[in-house]
């Protein structure tokens, strides 16, 4: 059986993937808006693996005895300034995200819980990455900001971004 304060964390940062993968719904839906369609796949492509995230998390729960709890969802943003204030958004995300992690690690750590600091070592390996390309992401949308044709570019570049499944307009 799974230790009460992993069992809290865990339920806790499952909620904050959750929540994560509604914020970058939201991003997609912004760049939608703003004309950046190939923008709009690579955050939803990262709303998709925030849900696999959380639903790693979900199994880990069950898998050890624990009880999944879901708690509501806030709201996201929906409005930024420019295509660059939405990637700053998404990097200090991530950069919240690899704290939240690293704090559940450093309890399984002192609880001695030898199988969720293992099991938790894949999301620490994959924060590093998370933080890595929404950083890159930043540079190039700074660097292309003043300039239309390379922003073009830029969306173009994101939306080849692999999804791991579409829906059809109208939901069919």
């Amino acid at each position: 059986m799974i230790d009460q304060k992993i069992q809290d964390a865990m339920n806790d940062q499952l909620n904050w993937e959750m929540f994560s993968a509604y914020l970058y719904l939201s991003m997609a839906a912004y760049f939608e808006d703003s004309g950046m369609s190939g923008s709009a796949t690579w955050m939803n492509s990262q709303a998709q693996e925030e849900m696999v995230h959380a639903m790693k998390m979900n199994n880990y729960l069950i898998e050890r005895g624990g009880r999944v709890k879901l708690a509501a969802i806030n709201e996201p943003r929906f409005e930024w300034d420019s295509p660059v204030d939405v990637l700053k958004d998404t990097l200090e995300h991530e950069q919240e995200v690899t704290k939240r992690i690293h704090k559940i690690v450093d309890l399984a750590i002192e609880l001695k819980d030898h199988a969720t600091n293992q099991f938790l070592q894949w999301f620490v390996e994959e924060q590093v990455e998370e933080e890595a390309t929404a950083e890159d992401m930043l540079k190039k949308m700074e660097l292309m900001k003043d300039a239309p044709g390379g922003m073009y570019l830029l969306d173009q570049e994101m939306g080849t971004r692999p999804v791991l499944f579409t829906m059809p307009a109208g939901g069919e």
